[in-house]
């Protein structure tokens, strides 16, 4: 077996986040909508890597373009407060 260590996550979703507030939504609409409350989770708290299904799902919820939900942050400088 191979020891694999966690592969750092530079994509932010902090600007779905944004957009969901602008719609007068909240994360649990996703859940609602039928993504799975893990994936949720891990797009909220930047904890995983999320799948171009789940993207194309969210972009059709929200009539949106995945630009306007997410976005490379590089060697993650991203802080809290953007």
């Amino acid at each position: 077996m191979s020891n694999k260590t966690a592969e750092p996550v530079y994509i932010s979703f902090k600007k779905l986040e944004k957009l969901l507030n602008d719609k007068g939504k909240k994360w649990q609409y996703l859940r609602d909508s039928g993504i799975s409350p893990g994936i949720v989770a891990k797009m909220k708290d930047k904890s995983g890597h999320t799948d171009t299904r789940t993207i194309q799902k969210v972009c059709m919820l929200l009539n949106c373009q995945p630009g306007d939900i997410m976005e490379y942050i590089p060697d993650g400088t991203q802080t809290d407060h953007e």
